[in-house]
């Protein structure tokens, strides 16, 4: 029998990658798998008996990154800057797809565009993501978790840019990338609600690692800036296994769709999983139609039937 202690010591428990259930019999794709948060959500998902595969731009360094990963995983050729190469990942997949963790993702980098040409960080972080999503949905069975980021608070961030998506002009490596992380909340939203009422039991949720100690940081446009996320690196942020876990908790707890998993602590800069707020414009089903809409006609993909296209897939096995 518990003892009253040890009851106060399990209320006090903060969830770790160790409480995931067992996943044995179940697969997961992972985007942007190869390093940082993704290689630390593979492993853990790994590690609980999921078969993952890690949806790379560079297989070789997927593979390289494979071998460190405890269980089964493979390794699947996917750049999500090139909406070609998005559909030939998603024509290739068989069979069904319990998790899907959109979490690629590029941040302040130079100005850029991707092979459509979109802007490098919405095209990649928002529009390759909508693609996949929405080609794999009909395999789905469980869940999307598409991360996002504390960045979504971003005073250049405070709507998406409708008129100029492309940030033609008027680009900043921090409202670029403030704009796609509303982007991912957005789609999350109305992803949940066009599940919803095509009576799925799929869910769709989204999460951010607060300060997560990842290569991303390296990548900034502002040499001023990455020494500031150097010092802060060392001295704030949590590592990439920590910084994975509110991905974790959103793929494999018991959460409401739509629900929006962050760190506890001070700012959601680290700490234990739990679900968080997010802005108004983040919230907004008008906005969240209208970007899905949108990114409709820039990718060319739609919401699937997925009455029929489930039964399409069950035909070809």
């Amino acid at each position: 029998m518990a003892t009253k202690d040890s009851a106060v010591e399990q209320s006090k428990k903060k969830w770790g990658a160790g409480d995931i259930g067992d996943q044995t019999g179940r697969t997961a794709v992972v985007t942007g798998a190869n390093s940082g948060l993704g290689i630390a959500t593979v492993d853990a998902l790994a590690r609980a008996g999921a078969h993952v595969v890690l949806a790379v731009r560079d297989p070789g360094r997927g593979e390289a990154a494979a071998r460190t990963v405890h269980g089964s995983v493979e390794v699947r050729r996917l750049d999500l800057a090139d909406l070609a190469s998005v559909r030939e990942f998603a024509a290739s997949w068989r069979g069904d797809l319990d998790l899907l963790i959109n979490n690629a993702g590029v941040m302040n980098i130079p100005e850029a565009t991707t092979k459509d040409g979109f802007e490098m960080q919405f095209g990649t972080n928002h529009l390759g993501h909508f693609a996949l999503t929405n080609l794999l949905l009909p395999h789905v069975t469980d869940r999307v978790v598409t991360v996002s980021s504390g960045a979504h608070r971003m005073p250049g961030s405070t709507h998406m840019h409708f008129g100029n998506l492309n940030l033609t002009g008027e680009y900043t490596p921090i409202t670029a990338y403030g704009q796609s992380k509303l982007a991912n909340l957005l789609f999350t939203l109305e992803l949940q609600s066009r599940l919803a009422a095509a009576g799925s039991s799929v869910r769709a949720l989204a999460a951010h690692p607060g300060w997560a100690a990842t290569g991303l940081q390296g990548h900034d446009a502002s040499v001023v800036r990455r020494a500031l996320m150097a010092v802060g690196n060392r001295f704030i942020a949590q590592d990439n296994r920590a910084g994975a876990l509110p991905t974790l908790y959103a793929a494999t707890e018991d959460l409401p769709g739509a629900g929006y998993v962050g760190p506890d602590g001070f700012g959601e800069m680290r700490g234990a999983p739990t679900l968080v707020g997010r802005s108004a414009a983040a919230s907004d089903p008008v906005s969240a139609v209208r970007l899905w809409r949108a990114s409709e006609e820039l990718t060319g993909v739609t919401f699937p039937r997925l009455g029929e296209a489930a039964r399409a897939v069950a035909a070809a096995g």
